[in-house]
């Protein structure tokens, strides 16, 4: 099935434009050089200040090796999991950093929510966000939850994440989960074509992404490995057999290409893929559910489609 669905609309919400002229004041009184404790801290604070729907349980866990919670909603399902890879450019994000989001997909896909805090850069580079994430997932099936039960979620790296973790389940043989979900992935580390030349040329909304930053990021998660490997870049993966896809993006975002362009992929593999184009909206506008209402709407489709996918 190859459904686009582009919300245009002719201006943002006014809750839509109040956060973004925030997120641009923050981005202006930052300090030009932090260490990597200060950027923590930073994005945990700006992201961390969207609360969590108060009537959701967060319960910490291991899986398998993995840090990890339960999130559940008084309304899910015990036998449905979503598992939540969070963004963060691979160096930054925790589970408390996305509970805004976490919590209220819970409720909308009513089902229990596994997020995970996978291993972060510099201390650790690719391949250990990809292995932290297939260990959670096997261990799920080790404890006898089927397949088709299960479902992949994550914004950003964390959606190109949840993306490469399905290449990879493919190519070791393991069952894939029923469906996944990303928020403006992080598809193409190369970003030829995509986001290092948008950057030049097209005016973007988003204060904090540019084309220098995502070029040093890459450069440090990849420590030498090649860009094109789908399991880094899954823009470059073979998608065929991949199990119904649900992409959000921006219209404005420097990664608006990496959501289109796995999205054209995909769709020419045979996958079932739904991309969703939000007009005047921040990456991963999805944090602002709490007052935003275009991250709640945008919520509450992934949670319906999640809902449709699992058994």
């Amino acid at each position: 099935m190859e459904t686009s669905i582009e919300r245009s609309i002719d201006m943002a919400s006014p809750e839509m434009q109040r956060v973004l002229r925030s997120l641009h004041e923050h981005a202006r009184r930052a300090p030009k050089h932090q260490t990597l404790d200060e950027m923590r801290d930073a994005f945990e604070g700006l992201w961390g200040a969207f609360p969590p729907k108060s009537d959701v349980d967060v319960i910490p866990t291991t899986a398998k090796s993995v840090p990890a919670a339960w999130l559940a909603d008084p309304t899910a399902r015990d036998d449905r999991i979503v598992i939540y890879l969070h963004g963060g450019g691979f160096k930054l994000g925790s589970i408390s950093s996305h509970l805004s989001i976490t919590s209220r997909l819970s409720g909308a896909a009513r089902s229990r929510v596994l997020a995970l805090d996978y291993r972060l850069m510099p201390e650790h580079v690719f391949p250990s966000q990809i292995d932290d994430t297939v260990a959670a997932y096997a261990w799920l099936l080790e404890q006898g939850y089927g397949p088709n039960n299960l479902a992949f979620a994550g914004d950003s790296a964390g959606g190109g994440l949840a993306l490469a973790a399905l290449l990879r389940l493919r190519r070791d043989g393991l069952p894939l989960p029923a469906c996944a979900v990303a928020f403006s992935p992080w598809t193409d580390l190369l970003g030829e074509g995509g986001w290092r030349d948008a950057d030049a040329c097209v005016p973007h909304i988003d204060p904090f992404a540019t084309a220098p930053l995502l070029d040093e990021t890459a450069r440090t998660y990849l420590a030498g490995a090649d860009p094109r490997d789908p399991l880094a870049s899954p823009l470059y993966g073979d998608c065929e057999g991949l199990p119904p896809l649900l992409i959000q993006v921006g219209k404005q975002e420097l990664l608006l290409g990496d959501s289109t362009r796995f999205a054209q992929n995909a769709r020419s593999a045979g996958v079932e893929v739904e991309l969703e184009i939000q007009d005047g909206a921040f990456h991963v506008w999805q944090h602002a559910a709490p007052e935003v209402p275009e991250a709640v709407a945008a919520i509450g489709q992934a949670g319906a489609f999640i809902q449709k996918h699992l058994a």
